[in-house]
């Protein structure tokens, strides 16, 4: 029972301290988009699409290599974490000298102005070096530590955020020296020194674990490292791409004088999808470890069938309720009705986080199968879906193209694994029932916002139906584990 109670509890920290930034996104939002013009906010959140994708390239999925070799052999585990922590230093700084000598270029080709490339150059750097550290905490069951500097670099830049923001406008009004601090025209560039503050002190509070590492190189060790860390770094990739790099194809595929502003309106509502989102990590977290401990049990393709379809029911009651009280969500999230025009994506945006959500818990047959390739392939392909519909549909529609490509995506995945799925590892999904609840809760929610244009009594009263139905359709199943 203690082995239980000790994966409960890392799991609990561990998933708290991933969520809070994500969480911090959603409560930064408000602030954003009162304080920012629409083509302000579409700058930071193109910004952060890179950044997305700096991150991955930056890491070169060391991250999962060290996890994997680190526990492999004890007696290497000391150069396990010196050839680590010395591979992901160097290649940080050369990366960083270089990109710093062609900080200009690099803004005239990307159309940002200097500064803000080389915050993001920065931050990158900066969220690089401390990619070791955490993973170390995370070998060494170190949760509380761990948790400790998230939970405090997200209260920094959260702190930081606020005193640019807020205080600093109303410090420049008294004060003529806290005047020559203040430029209303570049706000942006206080959201990305807020986020360099954060990340400089991160990593000043995790530098004694590189002097406890130590530096060191094995050669042979590194090439078996980057070895597996490749295909790591092709899915994380494509997955970066799944996630974010629809706001980079927006800003280029648009005219340039709407690009900037559609991509603020599209990223702003897009984060009423954080919903689903934070939903669906939760889960993540707290599943994925029993998947593995689960998967010698004599019912386990009973019990991951079970997870499945709950997971689908509780994801499409949450669909329901976000699209049913859009109007009242949009108001505390959004407070700036010049971006409530981009509302029509939140549907499908939601419902693409559900499909992702459902493919997490489909993946469970190549992940205890040892067939992690094919993890890669699907979401290579994911991508591929993703840059197509982008090039095509974005010209056409503008943002609801990069919508739908999102939807597209995910549900591809979603097929994919469950095909896939059904040839290596076939569990007893109730595909009918599971189909049929995706199904209500589509409709209902085409009915609420788009026939009904966000009719909150219609919405709710399909809402109540929705609940009953499903009530009384599981309610044996409910009654039985509630008894458990």
């Amino acid at each position: 029972m203690s082995v239980f109670k000790k994966l409960f509890k890392q799991t609990f920290i561990y998933g708290l301290a991933t969520i809070l930034p994500r969480i911090l996104a959603v409560i930064l939002v408000p602030l954003y988009t009162t304080v920012m013009l629409p083509e302000e906010y579409g700058i930071y959140s193109t910004l952060m699409a890179y950044l997305i994708l700096g991150n991955v390239l930056l890491s070169y999925g060391m991250e999962t290599a060290f996890f994997r070799f680190v526990t492999k052999d004890s007696l290497q585990q000391k150069i396990v974490q010196s050839t680590t922590i010395t591979s992901l230093t160097v290649s940080t700084l050369i990366f960083l000298g270089i990109t710093l000598l062609f900080t200009n270029y690099i803004a005239e080709v990307s159309e940002f102005r200097p500064e803000y490339v080389t915050y993001g150059l920065l931050i990158l750097a900066l969220d690089a070096l401390v990619v070791l550290p955490f993973v170390w905490f995370r070998v060494n069951e170190k949760p509380m530590r761990y948790a400790v500097v998230k939970i405090l670099n997200v209260v920094i830049n959260l702190a930081f955020n606020l005193f640019f923001l807020l205080l600093l406008p109303k410090l420049a009004e008294t004060s003529s020296y806290w005047n020559s601090f203040w430029f209303p025209e570049n706000k942006v560039a206080y959201i990305f020194i807020a986020n360099l503050i954060a990340s400089a002190v991160t990593l000043l509070m995790l530098l004694p674990l590189y002097v406890k590492i130590g530096f060191g190189f094995s050669k042979t060790i590194w090439k078996q490292m980057m070895k597996y860390a490749l295909p790591v770094l092709i899915a994380g990739i494509a997955f970066s791409i799944n996630e974010a790099f629809d706001r980079i194809l927006l800003k280029y595929l648009l005219p340039e004088n709407v690009a900037e502003v559609q991509v603020g309106l599209y990223s702003a509502c897009y984060k009423l999808g954080m919903f689903m989102t934070l939903f669906v990590m939760a889960f993540r977290l707290g599943i994925e470890p029993f998947f593995f401990n689960h998967s010698d049990h004599a019912n386990a393709k009973n019990t991951y069938a079970t997870i499945t379809k709950y997971f689908t029911l509780f994801g499409c009651l949450i669909l329901l309720v976000v699209v049913v009280y859009i109007d009242v969500f949009k108001r505390i999230l959004i407070p700036n009705s010049q971006y409530w025009e981009a509302l029509k994506i939140v549907p499908l945006i939601l419902l693409a986080n559900l499909f992702l959500g459902i493919y997490h818990n489909l993946s469970v047959w190549y992940k205890v199968t040892d067939r992690t390739k094919y993890g890669a392939y699907i979401s290579v392909f994911a991508a591929i879906v993703t840059l197509v519909l982008n090039f095509v549909l974005i010209p056409m529609i503008g943002y609801m193209g990069s919508a739908i490509a999102t939807l597209a995506a995910y549900g591809s995945m979603m097929v994919l694994s469950y095909l896939y799925g059904r040839k290596y590892y076939d569990v007893p999904y109730e595909v009918k029932k599971i189909s049929g609840y995706l199904l209500m809760a589509i409709g209902f929610s085409a009915i609420s916002y788009y026939a009904f244009e966000g009719n909150i009594w219609i919405g709710t009263a399909l809402l109540v139906v929705f609940i009953g139905i499903m009530f009384y359709s599981e309610k044996n199943e409910f009654l039985k584990i509630l008894k458990k």
